[in-house]
């Protein structure tokens, strides 16, 4: 927010050719260590991921993705719109990761049947998951050689990046370009930020179209400093690292805690900064009606047999305190 505001004072440049803009390309090429990439900012996740795909992706293609992936369940088929008229083709994924044998096997079934099908297209990734799981560094370098030896990019979905990157302990070079990764939707409103990703095309070739696409899709902001603003204050002194860790290790606190608690299961094992639970509709009962806020999936916390197993999501963010996880925790240990 100070850096907003340092940013409204006197006047700039438009369409981001002020300073602010030319200064945050080079922290973020810095961070990855790609001094030659080409770097843009978007408003949303969504019109990032639909718009790197578009540029990858030609109208009779394929994007080959998990089931659980945001481009599938929650963007309101944007990458079909966008790409106009790509399809999507869904790969079996254990714990929403894809495999290399999954993956293969999807691959090799499609663009074999000429004009009659479509054609093969790139893989997209999300890391971390959607299921709150994490790709090891060699999986991403295991999923990209063999996209790669289809001829095919692989796109990485990093709305929580962040998060998956301080787990693994790693740099940015090591999880994307380094393993493979043609290009990157580098999340930042998932992270504490007000509104912006960072579209990241390590092979600036394959970026030619990305500044029309962006522009057509109505995502130039003409005062794009205040998106600058943000990205640069949240690069500066590694202050992302800091409330992904943050968030990493209240939901660390909150798993713990949920683990030890009657009648409740976590679906997947949580490694960033969110997860699934299951606990019966009592428990979601008395804490939704006791002020917890949280999304239940699968029925209605109201209505039904008080013991029935219900799913919800937690999610945790930088600025979630131990205070709450532990009343949330203790609220959930006696459901009334």
């Amino acid at each position: 927010m100070a850096a907003l505001l340092a940013a409204n004072e006197g006047h700039a440049s438009a369409y981001g050719a002020d300073a602010i803009s030319a200064r945050v390309v080079e922290q973020i090429r810095a961070t990855f260590e790609a001094p030659e990439a080409a770097v843009f900012l978007v408003g949303t996740g969504t019109a990032a991921n639909a718009l790197i795909l578009a540029t990858l992706t030609p109208p009779w293609g394929t994007v080959f993705c998990t089931p659980m992936a945001h481009i599938n369940e929650d963007e309101c088929n944007a990458p079909e719109f966008f790409t106009g008229g790509a399809k999507l083709t869904l790969v079996p994924s254990p714990h929403a990761k894809l495999t290399p044998g999954a993956l293969d096997r999807a691959i090799a079934a499609e663009g074999t049947r000429g004009v009659h099908g479509p054609a093969r297209g790139p893989v997209s990734l999300t890391q971390a998951t959607e299921k709150g799981t994490i790709y090891t560094v060699e999986e991403l370098r295991a999923i990209c050689d063999l996209a790669h030896g289809y001829g095919l990019p692989v796109h990485l979905d990093g709305a929580r990046f962040a998060n998956a990157l301080v787990r693994l302990g790693c740099t940015p070079a090591e999880m994307t370009w380094k393993a493979g990764i043609d290009a990157v939707s580098f999340g930042g409103s998932k992270n504490g930020l007000l509104g912006v990703e960072a579209v990241v095309f390590f092979d600036p070739a394959k970026a030619d179209e990305f500044a029309f696409r962006r522009k057509r899709g109505g995502h130039l902001f003409s005062k794009h400093r205040y998106l600058a603003a943000q990205m640069g204050a949240y690069l500066q002194g590694g202050l992302w690292l800091d409330m992904a860790r943050a968030a990493n290790a209240r939901a660390d606190r909150l798993a713990e805690g949920l683990r030890n608690l009657p009648g409740v299961t976590l679906a997947w094992e949580p490694q960033a900064n969110l997860m699934f639970f299951r606990a019966p509709r009592r428990m979601h009962r008395h804490l939704l009606d006791a002020g917890a806020s949280y999304y239940v999936w699968d029925g209605d916390p109201q209505a039904g047999d008080p013991e029935a197993p219900l799913m919800a999501r937690l999610v945790c963010d930088w600025s979630t305190t131990e205070a709450e996880v532990d009343k949330f925790l203790s609220l959930a240990f006696a459901p009334g």
